[in-house]
């Protein structure tokens, strides 16, 4: 599995949704790029840049990410991103 280092997060992007609260069934093209992920794994926090970081999130959390935040990559199959947790903006209940 992927072990994010320092303030780092490994988040996997949450489908969007394919219908409207009404019941209309979204087209692919007409789909927002949804900006709520999952946490899959959690850096150990600790110094960066000379500061004391302390992680917020946790493994299984459901986030709202920065819309152009992270790095995407693909591992064993699954898309992915490594964000730092400042890439988080709130978490979802």
């Amino acid at each position: 599995m992927l072990k994010p280092l320092a303030d780092r997060v490994v988040v996997k992007m949450l489908e969007a949704e394919e219908t409207t609260k009404s019941g209309i069934i979204l087209s692919s093209g007409s789909k927002e790029k949804p900006q709520i992920a999952e946490v899959i794994e959690v850096g150990p926090g600790g110094k960066v840049d000379g500061e004391t970081v302390e992680m917020h999130v946790k493994k299984g959390d459901k986030v709202v990410l920065n819309k152009y935040a992270g790095t995407e990559i693909k591992y064993e199959g699954e898309d992915y991103i490594i964000v730092k947790q400042s890439d988080i903006l709130a978490l979802v209940d």
